[in-house]
């Protein structure tokens, strides 16, 4: 991948602007860059990134009525989302965060979907807790597209290779494919991999986007986006962030 400028952010509402403002904003978004393309708006997922922002902003966005929303961490979304989900139950909870294997079982508990499945010993747990807990979360493979050694994630040219082994030897039913791109790097190529990838590999649902460019990610076949400083204002970082 090469270095190139990226492409103008997608509009944002004024600083002050309350939640619902907000939300009415990135909605415009998509069903502009999606009917844009010739897609139906509907086929689009909205996942509000809640991570870091207090219960209020939440039922903010709650009370204008998002129901799909994205946390980092098994133990933050625990806290926040138990009683929550409780009271919205067709809230859908993400799981847009690293997973470890000791976090296996609350995370099967509590969310709907995992979108970073990123190697076979988390494959593995989900499986067999899966089987214990008699439900599994829609899974998601997590794409390193920019293969940073840094990052987590299944290198491209090993994806059709782990998805045979989720399937076959766990018997996992992957739905789709995520992925971050680098942030120093024009995440049109990106999104184009991820895509020809989910194509390719036979997976209906394409995780990529985030507030910086999701109106691209769109028009270039998201069915679903993780927009948070757009929905909610810059996020303020706790002093102790724990692990997922």
């Amino acid at each position: 991948m090469t270095r190139a400028s990226k492409p103008p952010a997608p509009p944002a509402p004024p600083v002050d602007a309350d939640v619902a403002t907000r939300l009415a904003t990135v909605r415009g978004v998509i069903e502009g860059a999606a009917r844009g393309v010739g897609r139906d708006p509907a086929t689009v997922s909205l996942v509000a990134v809640s991570k870091v922002q207090p219960v209020e902003k939440i039922r903010a966005a709650l009370a204008a009525g998002q129901r799909v929303f994205g946390e980092n961490r098994v133990q933050e979304a625990k806290a926040k989302w138990t009683d929550l989900k409780a009271e919205y139950p067709d809230v859908e909870l993400h799981l847009i965060g690293p997973l470890q294997t000791n976090k296996v079982k609350d995370a099967v508990a509590l969310f709907d979907v995992i979108q970073t499945v990123d190697r076979e010993r988390l494959a593995e747990a989900l499986a067999a807790e899966g089987k214990r807990q008699g439900r599994l979360p829609r899974l998601l493979v997590e794409v390193n597209t920019g293969e940073e050694p840094q990052k987590a994630g299944i290198a491209p040219a090993d994806v059709p290779a782990f998805l045979a082994t989720c399937r076959d030897a766990h018997g996992l039913e992957i739905a789709g494919l995520m992925a971050i791109p680098p942030a120093e790097e024009e995440p049109a190529m990106h999104f184009a991999l991820l895509a020809d990838l989910a194509r390719k590999s036979g997976l209906s649902e394409i995780s990529m986007g985030m507030s910086g460019d999701y109106d691209l990610a769109v028009r270039m076949g998201a069915t679903q986006v993780r927009v948070g400083t757009a929905l909610f204002g810059e996020r303020v970082k706790p002093v102790h962030e724990g692990e997922a």
